[in-house]
């Protein structure tokens, strides 16, 4: 399903038409995370600076509530490790269905919980006694994905953050106006910067169409990281299966 390069440029039309699905994706879990609890959730760079200002303020037991947070990102990347980066590394098919189904169901869940009242009235400040199942939860599938494309696509592209995408972005666009693109040719650069614009692009748009739902029907626009989850999920179930009987 997935192809591996050391080149941004060289991916087929699918390959950008998942990454910007999941690009999408992680837009709508952090305006999630953000709109129900006022925490971002798709990087682990928040919580740090949260847990530093917490422990700053004397409120210790708070901050240790939100470092066991991050963890869960870590757990999430590891699991996403043992389906697919354990099993490229030896050379055997990565199991992206699993990954993908894991995924849909932390989704599903959290839409069920909300709307359950698991965790609260919607908007609330962040309260640990209330909504670390949901950071626990949205943080898990954080890692899932970003481990998964960066297994995947040889550590070149990541989509649950933005960080390392726009400073990839800021370099290529030197390398273009200035001419010192050694690493490949010019064309290469530039298509790779629209790769990295796109990225960028569907990120803060998934962020925009969500919160629209969210701010609208609450716990309810879980459902749109659900769906696309459900669909990425059938699409690498079906194409893991045509590979099989293509054996």
């Amino acid at each position: 399903m997935f192809s591996y390069s050391q080149s941004l440029s060289y991916f087929s039309k699918s390959n950008v038409a998942i990454w910007l699905s999941l690009a999408f994706q992680a837009g709508t879990i952090n305006a999630g995370g953000f709109l129900a609890c006022h925490s971002f959730v798709t990087h682990v760079t928040g919580f740090s600076t949260m847990i530093g200002t917490e422990a700053a303020s004397g409120r210790v037991l708070r901050a240790l509530g939100f470092v066991s947070v991050p963890g869960f990102f870590i757990l999430g990347t590891m699991v996403s490790a043992f389906f697919v980066d354990r099993r490229l590394q030896t050379q055997r098919r990565p199991l992206y269905p699993v990954v993908f189904f894991l995924i849909f169901f932390l989704m599903l869940s959290v839409t069920i919980a909300g709307l359950f009242e698991v965790f609260g009235p919607f908007g609330h400040p962040v309260s640990m006694s209330k909504h670390y199942i949901l950071l626990a939860s949205l943080c898990l599938a954080a890692g899932l994905q970003n481990a998964t494309v960066t297994s995947a696509f040889g550590a070149i592209v990541r989509t649950s953050h933005l960080t390392g995408i726009t400073t990839d972005l800021g370099i290529g666009l030197v390398r273009v106006l200035s001419g010192s693109h050694k690493i490949q040719t010019r064309t290469n650069e530039v298509r790779a910067n629209w790769f990295r614009i796109g990225l960028i692009v569907m990120f803060t748009f998934g962020s925009f169409v969500s919160a629209y739902a969210y701010l609208h029907a609450q716990y309810w626009g879980f459902l749109i990281p659900t769906g696309i989850a459900t669909i990425l999920f059938i699409w690498s179930l079906v194409r893991f299966n045509s590979v099989v009987r293509g054996h």
